[in-house]
């Protein structure tokens, strides 16, 4: 939905008169439906990533998973026609793998002739994104264009134009006045965190090992729309306020629910200067403000960070795509892992007291950056819409 949000918000910037209409395509047709899938994967990716990560590299083979997936795109095709003959776009553009299933298969049985245009939202391609019918498929990089011709595409139909984004994330901001404004020092580094795909544990036990860190830095939380968690988190910072000192929470074992005791370190330390905010739709704001972010890799993020030219130090990691995500951005070296153990408050004084190690990380985001991925988009979009006009005036 943030992809495709970006993607509306740019072209009616460059047509006033374009008609973009954003749908949920499961809930379109089921909303009971939508609700079990996606709880269903929240579920699964909380409480059992090893066996969402099962079922996620199991459906990217011949397996009985496919099968189920095809048989539910079949049953469900018809429900998702009255909304393409109602609105009769000119070009259709797919940002999650189900509508592509769905809409593929409608092209397939003559009941639209509609262009699509699939855009891969990770940054490693799975089978759910291979469907014939696409027309043109959007991927992050030039290594995912062999991923997808691998798999039988034609290279004229995979563009590695990366990710749409809001272009708010590619625009720089007057730092001064902003840190002003955000009551925050200008001039001492500057830590994202986005938290709110972390439990409330999870998120405070990252904090705490990044903030044992003796380099100089101040924090910028990002909670989202988790209550509980900004609820915690706000009484956590203010317990650190209140007594000047670091707070140490012990090891939780899976049995326990919160933490057994709580205990001041010996040594008195101040805390960091941290900012925590609940949901803001600022966010590219504060990727701004920063200079490292702590975060989940999930697509989207990974996307607007690198259009932002912010470093990342991942953590948690779903098996599957989160996963693939991680490793490819390492590899690439626009971002660090975070491990569980105290190696994470290491990493963290690593890279705060050395500057050359971020601005390389700056440099290899910098030269991986597709820009303005929705302007690419966009054109691609005129184009296959033109073709088609001519294509269906030549048949008449």
């Amino acid at each position: 939905m943030t992809a495709a949000r970006g993607l509306k918000e740019y072209i009616l910037s460059q047509d006033k008169d374009a008609v973009v209409e954003i749908a949920d395509t499961i809930e379109y047709i089921s909303p009971l439906l939508n609700k079990a899938i996606t709880g269903g994967y929240v579920y699964m990716a909380k409480n059992t990533p090893k066996m969402y990560g099962h079922v996620y590299h199991s459906a990217d083979k011949k397996t009985p998973i496919n099968k189920t997936m095809e048989l539910t795109t079949f049953t469900l095709r018809n429900k998702l026609l009255p909304l393409i003959e109602d609105f009769a776009p000119d070009v259709v553009i797919t940002t999650h793998p189900f509508a592509a299933e769905i809409l593929t298969a409608l092209k397939r049985k003559g009941l639209t002739d509609v262009p699509i245009i699939e855009i891969v939202t990770d940054f490693e391609i799975h089978a759910a994104y291979i469907n014939d019918g696409v027309d043109a498929y959007i991927v992050s990089s030039r290594e995912m264009v062999d991923q997808v011709v691998e798999r039988g595409v034609e290279r004229v139909r995979v563009y590695p134009y990366g990710i749409p984004v809001n272009t708010k994330f590619l625009d720089d901001i007057d730092r001064e006045t902003v840190f002003r404004e955000e009551g925050l020092d200008p001039d001492t580094p500057t830590i994202l965190i986005m938290a709110g795909s972390f439990g409330v544990t999870d998120i405070l036990k990252i904090y705490h090992k990044i903030v044992k860190s003796p380099e100089d830095f101040q924090v910028i939380v990002i909670t989202g729309k988790n209550e509980k968690l900004f609820e915690t988190f706000e009484r956590y910072l203010r317990k650190i306020t209140l007594n000047n000192t670091l707070i140490e929470i012990q090891e939780l074992t899976s049995r326990d629910k919160k933490p057994k005791s709580v205990k001041k370190s010996k040594k008195k330390k101040a805390a960091k200067p941290t900012k925590l905010l609940y949901f803001t739709d600022e966010v590219f704001k504060y990727m701004h403000m920063a200079d490292l972010i702590v975060t989940k890799p999930g697509g989207l993020t990974v996307s607007e960070s690198i259009a932002a030219g912010l470093p990342m130090a991942v953590f948690k990691a779903i098996p599957g795509q989160e996963e693939q995500n991680a490793s490819f951005l390492e590899s690439k070296g626009m971002a660090v892992r975070l491990a569980k153990d105290n190696t994470c408050t290491t990493t963290i004084s690593r890279l705060m007291r050395d500057p050359e190690e971020l601005n390389k990380m700056k440099q290899a985001i910098k030269v991986f950056s597709k820009g303005n991925s929705a302007a690419h988009v966009y054109k691609l979009m005129l184009d296959l819409t033109e073709k088609h006009r001519k294509k269906k005036e030549e048949i008449n």
